[in-house]
């Protein structure tokens, strides 16, 4: 019997979400991605500290800019040891600047550039705020291909449907997080909310045949990873992957195309912003998720800056 990440494999693109290159060297997924809470915990391993004292000097004080160095960095590290892409978020902070966002994805993409790396190894990604969707379909049409994340509801999955953006991150285990604080419900199996939302925005794309890519993401156990089992894609953390590669159960393939899925409709910025409103859930996630890549953007220039 193989295990169940060999058997999820089968059906489904395996992501892993960490910068750790000693996990994705082990467990070998085929894409990776990072943000700025994992590029603040890759910091501490004591092998990225002659490359976060690089990024400093390269940028010649710039903080910001330093980060994205060490973003950069981690990410052409990460591309020597998989196959695919790797995906590489601007700072949350510009999530509702459109024009701050567009430069500094243009940036990130120059930067890989001068390293070597192709655009079609590098995802950028963005908070799924109008102003990040609207940045991606910009992007997309430059040739630069987009990973729109935090993304909690239909009316974000729609907008970026509409905007043709490549590939989009729903989470799972933060919107169960918030519907059991809510209700007080221990939730499982098909009855989990978050397993729920990617279901209903899977069979809504694969219904519409909208091309842009499903990768649910935020995973608190290894029964949503099972019920989303056939998804486009799931990015993993290495702990969950480990779990799935030590266990030899059999594995039911849950998401297929050519289920039942609602008729596509195009939403406007003003339809947007009221599901939004509408949406507790979704709102309260989204701000607190920019909020906490924010602060540990913060973290990481702090660290830059005591070297």
């Amino acid at each position: 019997m193989t295990s169940k990440l060999e058997q999820l494999k089968q059906f489904t693109t395996v992501v892993c979400d960490t910068g750790d290159l000693e996990a994705i060297s082990r467990l070998k997924p085929v894409d990776a991605t990072t943000n700025p809470s994992l590029l603040l915990k890759a910091s501490a391993i004591a092998h990225y500290g002659d490359i976060l004292r690089e990024a400093l000097d390269l940028s010649k004080g710039d903080l910001g800019l330093a980060c994205d160095q060490f973003s950069v960095a981690v990410g052409c590290g990460i591309l020597k040891v998989i196959p695919g892409r790797i995906s590489t978020e601007v700072d949350a902070r510009l999530s509702f600047d459109e024009d701050a966002l567009w430069a500094k994805a243009n940036q990130l993409i120059e930067l890989y550039d001068k390293a070597g790396v192709g655009r079609d190894r590098v995802l950028i990604k963005l908070a799924s705020t109008w102003e990040g969707i609207r940045t991606a379909e910009r992007l997309e049409k430059a040739g630069i291909q987009t990973n729109l994340t935090l993304l909690f509801s239909f009316a974000q999955a729609q907008a970026c449907a509409d905007a043709g953006v490549f590939l989009i991150s729903p989470f799972v285990g933060r919107i169960y997080d918030w519907y059991r604080k809510s209700t007080g419900l221990d939730y499982t199996g098909a009855d989990d909310p978050g397993v729920q939302s990617v279901t209903r925005i899977y069979n809504y794309y694969k219904a519409n045949g909208i091309k842009t890519v499903v990768m649910g993401a935020s995973f608190r156990t290894l029964s949503q990873i099972e019920q989303l089992a056939g998804c486009d894609r799931l990015t993993i953390s290495p702990e969950l992957l480990q779990k799935l590669d030590e266990d030899q159960g059999t594995l039911e393939r849950k998401l297929l195309p050519g289920a039942a899925g609602e008729a596509r409709q195009s939403i406007n910025e003003a339809q947007f912003r009221w599901a939004s409103n509408e949406d507790a859930m979704a709102t309260e996630k989204l701000a607190e998720g920019i909020r906490q890549f924010a602060r540990d953007q913060e973290k990481l220039e702090a660290v830059l800056a005591a070297l």
